[in-house]
């Protein structure tokens, strides 16, 4: 009994300490990650209630192993010297465009981004926000309308120049070139990879994620819906290119965005919305927030620029 209690998260853990990841179903149930740390304890606590030695100490590997990936999260980060100018970012998916714009609003005038990443954008949606007044307080805005699920928008303070979205399975991440009044030239890319639900979405989600620009230089961030956590491959990938997650900066990385209590969804929550920020950016803040109508919870960051 205790080793059916324990192989289950050693094998996780091998997996996980590997750099390999295997296909569906592992990309989604890899998001788990931290519950896997959690149940791997309580199966070496049964091993040595049972007086099963071996596989207690089988399940304190698998503990060891899970705690030094998950853990982090839980603990603030230093940052970089960063002095330069604050830059607020909000990003949220709108369920379908189905989220409730007035809270939404409510959050930008309380929040005072200066940008705005918005997934699942649809042409009703944009309507609603623009009628609420968005462009008022976000006067800029690079916008890829789409029924369904496939649109997303980037909406700013400062001036903004359109960049060449990325669009794969019908997803569209919009990417557009802030100039900040400091003379900073930040890209900020709107994320909404494929939900890596079933097989046939895998090679959309991976692309997706392997499509977001790294490595040449520019000052980046990419905020929005990445249908991954900290425990995927390409996330991984994507920090070791010169990235930094603000809730792991912030030592808030464990804090579910998904599903949003109240939403149709009944699994546990996962952390799959981030605000990704180039390594030498500075992170002052970061929330996890509510959004009526919605199976997402909005995220908000503020960083500082180099």
């Amino acid at each position: 009994m205790s080793w059916i209690a324990v192989t289950p998260f050693v094998l996780w853990a091998a997996v996980r300490a590997s750099g390999f990841e295997p296909d569906w179903p592992w990309v989604p149930v890899v998001a788990y990650t931290p519950y896997a740390a959690g149940a791997a304890a309580l199966g070496g606590l049964l091993a040595l209630a049972l007086r099963r030695p071996v596989a207690g100490g089988a399940a304190f590997w698998a503990l060891v192993v899970l705690g030094a990936a998950v853990l982090p999260r839980a603990l603030s980060d230093g940052n970089p010297a960063a002095g330069g100018p604050a830059l607020r970012v909000l990003a949220a998916n709108l369920l379908v465009g189905r989220a409730d714009t007035a809270e939404l609003m409510g959050l930008v005038r309380r929040l005072r981004p200066d940008v705005l990443a918005l997934q699942e954008f649809t042409p009703d949606a944009m309507r609603r926000l623009e009628e609420a007044g968005v462009r008022a307080a976000l006067p800029y805005a690079v916008k890829r309308a789409r029924e369904g699920v496939g649109g997303s928008a980037v909406y700013a303070r400062h001036p903004l120049t359109a960049g060449r979205a990325i669009a794969l399975g019908g997803f569209g991440q919009v990417r557009a070139w802030l100039r900040h009044p400091g003379g900073a030239r930040v890209e900020i890319v709107s994320v909404h990879p494929c939900a890596p639900k079933r097989y046939a979405r895998q090679p959309c989600w991976q692309g997706g994620l392997d499509a977001l620009p790294r490595g040449d230089g520019a000052l980046r961030v990419l905020a929005g819906d990445f249908n991954a956590t900290l425990d995927h491959l390409p996330m991984r990938e994507l920090l070791a290119a010169g990235y930094r997650d603000a809730a792991d900066v912030m030592g808030r990385g464990l804090t579910a965005t998904w599903p949003q209590e109240g939403s149709r969804q009944r699994l546990p929550g996962v952390a799959i919305d981030h605000v990704l920020a180039d390594g030498r950016m500075a992170v002052r803040d970061f929330a996890v927030l509510s959004l009526g109508r919605t199976d997402h919870r909005p995220v908000f960051a503020e960083l500082a620029l180099p």
